[in-house]
């Protein structure tokens, strides 16, 4: 079964069989919240972008145009529902990894540090590089002017 909405202090009270006070409760969420540090959230690509980003040997002005472009294609990628089957992880590593290639980057991202298969990476930077193509317009609009003017290949670059 699927909660819809989440239980009231009233609810989950009854649900221990009056356990706890409803002050204890709420001292019990405070203490499960500082356990996580207050992140609730799973990692997006972005994260992964960063992390990633953060194991290159390039440069960092390299570094920096591959994750602004990176960040484009990713951002494209969002809206198509084809995406959805590749983890936030997969389809950072296949970003960056398309990002360098598409910047003729001389030391690229080593894509092993992301721990996916050689092929697995090559399908998603393959399905990354047709979200590209068919999206030329568009992507220069994500990306910062400088980042832009490096994409001579988009269409309507700026």
């Amino acid at each position: 079964q699927v909660e819809v909405h989440p239980p009231s202090v009233k609810e989950l009270i009854a649900l221990c069989c009056g356990a706890f006070t409803p002050q204890q409760l709420r001292n019990l969420e405070c203490i499960v919240l500082h356990r996580l540090g207050f992140d609730l959230a799973a990692p997006t690509v972005s994260f992964f972008l960063e992390h990633f980003g953060q194991a290159r040997g390039a440069d960092a002005g390299e570094a920096a145009d591959a994750r602004s472009l990176a960040g484009g294609v990713a951002e494209l990628s969002l809206a198509d529902y084809a995406f959805t089957k590749y983890a936030p992880s997969l389809l950072a590593a296949g970003s960056l990894g398309l990002a360098d290639r598409l910047l003729g980057h001389r030391k690229p991202l080593d894509l092993r540090v992301s721990g996916y298969p050689e092929g697995l990476l090559r399908d998603c930077m393959d399905q990354l590089q047709l979200l590209v193509s068919l999206n030329g317009q568009s992507l220069p609009l994500l990306l910062p002017p400088e980042v832009a003017q490096k994409c001579p290949w988009l269409r309507g670059g700026r």
